[in-house]
């Protein structure tokens, strides 16, 4: 039982203080357009997870931790929202007034930018500049009390009654008297514009009647009204929130509130951290419901499966016949300069014939009895077109015709030419029968999607969507990592600037920080978090150290390593030596590790009960300790692609037959990561 139609005022109100909090000063990296009236605008801040922030013209507004299907070509709108808006700051996040409306400011380019979303009736996002006039509208409009076109001054739209955070008390009490006869709860409505639902929840907290009529209401009656809509307004205005998803007894969806609603006693209220949670959970939620309750028609699916599979079946037939035909040609073309001799003997004859003052049907006669008789030229001769001057032989096999007005090698020339340009044919029909395939891939994918939500319940459909949520990197996916075999987190940098993110930022006295003894290495940094680090993880840790400094790209068997503290690292070098970036003069001694072999791990380790692998790599003893089965890589000139299914079929080979596949079919992309500059050899146990 669906209950919840559009956003109020209180949604707007709580949802605005949480955005406030999370993203302001964050920059905008791109703007996609979801669906007609959807925007989803991707947000970053610095040591942040990335923001997806969706705006739903007429909706909704919310964070949210979803992965979403965007557009292959963004609509026009979403193009102008990326012109002017890609790569500013988002500065503030207002509600106009508590109305359903939101302005989100921006400083860009251009100037100040102002995005205005309206959540009430059809909705519209606009874009404003600095002067407020319209710059881009989702929609445009002209409409009695203001019109939305391109090169106006933005106008708001006409209040839906008095702001409630601008109302005092005798104000209050006064307007709500003049409503007579009304019964209260649409007196308050009309007064305020704050909804119905919080309207009869005001007058539900205050103990009074929501069909009383104004007029009999009396002036503490009145007050108390006033009491319990200020309350309501602080506990949302203060960040007092009580964010939940509102159930029925049977599980089904009903409402998405910021704090609890006593008109929803009896109903199961199901809790989350934030507003903006709760509301991306319901409206995730919705449209999963929504979706396996309305299906997709799979017949016509599968009828348009067939039309597919039919023409699929006469392209590739098509294929076959016109390269059967280009073959044809060209052999033809061979044909003819390997007899020219004699066919040029015959096309003279002919017209030898004919100049002698013989008629078309004398020569053709002629020809037949030598054809007849075994005499050259005339064996290959078959008929004559008097008409179109083509004379039909057939040679070796083949049966083909000479043109009379032309020699024998202008006639190979033409039979190659054919066979040129039914070849560049050939190339469009192969893409026409690899755009029919494709369509077939993704209409039997919408078969088993189908196929799948026919019985599927509600919800399984919603487990399913929560495989889509977007999983927060850690601060050290940045960086290369693994954990050790001990527990601890080992981190190394990528490149010269992670090296200088990395020490910089994330090494802290207590750590320990690795180095190879070669030019171009980089700096590895174990997180101890004030607990002694282990023989073996120090191993580990120098063996990472080893493997990715450039004595793997130089083939080396073996490197030095050492290790020191973070304080006896410094970016100031001696007098008038300058320290490029990423690199750390080291002060003190640093502890040693003689000869560490060059060698990565990738392992599997598989989930039984999901039915899953996962794929890790790192120091050979960490792996190992990880993994069910692992691999050992070393240097080498295997490179590429080839290294990496080399690697991915190693470890298919050492699995049950039942998980072999998974693994034998994963993408390269799943080791390329785990090997130093992506070549090496896989030992061989």
């Amino acid at each position: 039982m669906l209950v919840k139609r559009e956003f109020t005022s209180f949604d707007v109100a709580a949802v605005v203080r949480e955005l406030r909090e999370a993203v302001l000063d964050s920059r905008v990296n791109n703007v996609y357009q979801l669906g007609e009236k959807t925007l989803l605008l991707k947000l970053h801040k610095p040591d942040k997870p990335v923001f997806r922030l969706v705006l739903e013209a007429g909706k909704r507004l919310h964070l949210t931790s979803y992965v979403v299907e965007k557009p292959v070509v963004p609509p026009a709108f979403c193009m102008a929202l990326r012109k002017y808006l890609r790569n500013s700051w988002l500065v503030d996040v207002e509600q106009y007034e508590f109305e359903r409306v939101v302005v989100f400011s921006f400083k860009a380019k251009a100037g100040g930018l102002r995005l205005v979303l309206e959540v009430f009736g059809e909705g519209n996002v606009v874009l404003v500049d600095e002067k407020g006039v319209i710059l881009h509208a989702l929609s445009y409009k002209r409409m009695r009390d203001r019109d939305v076109l391109r090169g106006e001054v933005f106008r708001f739209a006409p209040s839906g009654g008095k702001n409630p955070l601008g109302v005092g008390k005798t104000e209050f009490k006064d307007a709500l008297g003049k409503f007579g006869d009304v019964e209260v709860v649409r007196a308050i409505t009309r007064l305020l514009g704050i909804g119905g639902l919080y309207a009869e929840e005001v007058l539900f907290r205050a103990g009074i009647d929501k069909t009383k009529s104004c007029n009999v209401l009396g002036d503490s009656e009145a007050g108390l009204i006033f009491d319990v809509l200020r309350e309501m307004l602080s506990q949302v205005l203060d960040g007092k929130l009580e964010p939940s998803v509102v159930l029925d007894e049977d599980g089904g969806l009903v409402d998405v509130v910021p704090v609890k609603l006593r008109r929803y006693e009896g109903f199961r209220f199901e809790s989350y951290g934030s507003f903006n949670e709760a509301l991306d959970e319901f409206y995730v939620r919705v449209a999963a419901v929504e979706k396996a309750a309305a299906g997709v028609d799979v017949d016509v699916l599968r009828r348009e499966a067939e039309r597919l599979k039919r023409i699929i079946v006469g392209q590739e037939e098509m294929l076959v016949e016109a390269e059967g035909k280009a073959e044809r040609d060209r052999r033809v073309g061979d044909v003819i300069y390997a007899r020219s001799g004699e066919l040029q003997s015959l096309i003279d004859e002919f017209l030898g014939a004919k100049r002698g003052g013989k008629e078309w049907n004398e020569i053709v006669a002629q020809a037949l009895v030598g054809k007849r008789s075994g005499v050259s030229p005339w064996l290959f001769f078959k008929s004559f077109d008097a008409k179109n001057m083509v004379l039909w032989v057939c040679v070796d096999g083949l049966r083909f015709d000479l043109d009379l007005r032309s020699n024998v090698f202008g006639n190979a020339a033409r039979f190659y030419e054919r066979s040129k340009r039914a070849r560049q044919k050939l190339e469009g029909a192969k893409a026409a029968l690899e755009e029919t395939r494709r369509k077939l891939v993704d209409v039997e994918a919408k078969i088993r999607e189908a196929e799948m939500l026919e019985t599927v319940k509600p919800a399984e459909a919603l487990e399913e969507i929560g495989r889509h949520k977007v999983r927060h990197r850690e601060w050290f996916e940045k960086f290369k990592w693994f954990v050790s075999s001990d527990g601890f987190l080992v981190v190394a940098g990528k490149d010269a600037v992670s090296n200088e993110v990395l020490i910089k930022k994330y090494a802290e006295a207590e750590d320990v920080v690795f180095h190879a003894d070669v030019v171009g290495a980089p700096f590895v940094v174990v997180k101890t978090e004030g607990k002694e680090p282990s023989e073996q993880t120090l191993r580990e840790a120098g063996e990472f150290a080893a493997a990715f400094s450039r004595g793997w790209r130089e083939g080396f068997g073996t490197v030095d390593v050492y290790w020191v503290k973070p304080e006896q690292l410094s970016k100031g070098g001696p007098s008038g030596e300058s320290v490029p970036r990423g690199g750390f003069v080291v002060r003190g001694e640093g502890r040693w590790m003689r000869n560490v072999p060059l060698r990565v791990g990738i392992g599997v380790a598989v989930d039984e009960e999901e039915g899953r692998i996962r794929i890790g790599g790192g120091p050979v003893d960490a792996v190992k300790a990880r993994s069910d089965v692992y691999v050992v890589v070393v240097p080498g000139d295997m490179a590429g692609k080839e290294l990496f299914k080399r690697v991915l079929r190693s470890l298919a080979a050492k699995l049950p037959k039942e998980h072999r596949g998974i693994v034998a079919e994963a993408s390269v992309e799943a080791v390329r990561e785990f090997i130093p500059y992506g070549k090496g050899r896989v030992l061989v146990e």
